[in-house]
């Protein structure tokens, strides 16, 4: 399979998240509890890749395997730098307001590219880096409302430790992302394989997050297994699967592709949510929005098409007359 065929299913995917969780919503509330849709979705990752790693070791030519703990605990910092991302987040909402976390989220797809370009050595040209700040540039601006919506200073009335929050998010989502990108193009083990090791750490962290939720609320609840599914409906079960789809596209991105298609990916699907929402949800449509969705399509084009079809060169030398 083509990488733009996986990355435009993953944008796809991406987008309908958003949507599919608010449908999930019963006037604004959930009935169930959010914390058991990542568990399941981890969960669902795991058995799907266990399921074509069988597969696999069942064929002929059995798959690469690297089995030696020194390997195997690798996957478990993925996890570990997952958990303090959201720990960060969460922290980071309490100084500033969902739009100005929104609009600071940006700086990963700049971040990304510098941890892509130091910690696994791939060279970006100029027209790349430029392309990959317009981008930034281009979602920014979608997210940005007018006057009349919020206070025009609202951006910056936030507190010193929020921008450093949000700046510490940028840098372990990015760092999760190049990460992760580093442990499947290691060695030649198989894909499967190495999701098996992935998704195991990610059910245990997850796991453990349950538990600790039970503790935190004193059990009032009963413990997380009993009530794992209360409150499930259809529409929840499509965001578990789409969440759970989701990162199994991701792990093929970072096996056969890279993080920069991952970040267009993403941030593509978030301008198609945008515009989406405007249909289901009647949201306002907006000039910052569409002048963002131009800025990054021309982003798109720069970062991917051959130079040779973004700049005219001539075939020839001009002849000069003595």
């Amino acid at each position: 399979m083509q990488w733009y065929l996986v990355a435009a299913l993953l944008t796809v995917l991406t987008s309908s998240q958003g949507i599919l969780t608010t449908l999930s919503q019963s006037n604004g509330k959930y009935k169930y509890d959010y914390a058991t849709i990542p568990f399941l979705a981890e969960l669902f990752k795991f058995s799907v890749s266990s399921f074509f790693l069988c597969k696999e070791c069942q064929s002929s030519s059995p798959p690469r395997m690297t089995k030696e703990w020194r390997s195997v605990r690798l996957y478990l910092v993925p996890s570990v730098i997952y958990l303090i991302h959201n720990n960060v987040q969460f922290a980071t909402l309490t100084y500033v307001d969902p739009s100005t976390y929104q609009i600071m989220g940006n700086l990963k797809i700049v971040t990304t590219g510098i941890l892509f370009r130091f910690v696994l050595k791939r060279k970006l040209s100029n027209l790349q880096w430029m392309a990959i700040i317009l981008l930034a540039i281009g979602t920014t601006t979608s997210q940005v409302k007018g006057c009349a919506d919020t206070p025009c200073d609202s951006l910056f009335s936030a507190p010193l430790q929020g921008y450093m929050l949000g700046i510490f998010s940028a840098y372990f989502s990015a760092l999760a992302g190049v990460y992760t990108e580093y442990l499947m193009k290691k060695n030649n083990d198989s894909l499967y394989w190495q999701n098996v090791q992935l998704y195991m750490f990610g059910v245990i962290f997850n796991m453990g997050w349950l538990i600790y939720g039970d503790f935190k609320g004193g059990f009032e609840l009963g413990p997380w297994w009993q009530r794992l599914f209360n409150g499930y409906s259809i529409t929840t079960w499509m965001v578990v699967f789409n969440l759970g789809s989701t990162g199994l596209l991701v792990s093929w991105l970072m096996k056969y592709s890279d993080n920069i298609v991952k970040v267009y990916s993403t941030s593509m699907a978030m301008l198609l949510t945008m515009v989406l929402s405007i249909y289901l949800f009647s949201v306002k449509a907006t000039i910052q929005l569409c002048l963002g969705i131009m800025i990054c399509i021309i982003s798109l084009q720069m970062y991917f098409m051959p130079v040779h079809m973004l700049v005219e060169l001539p075939q020839t030398l001009p002849v000069t007359s003595k």
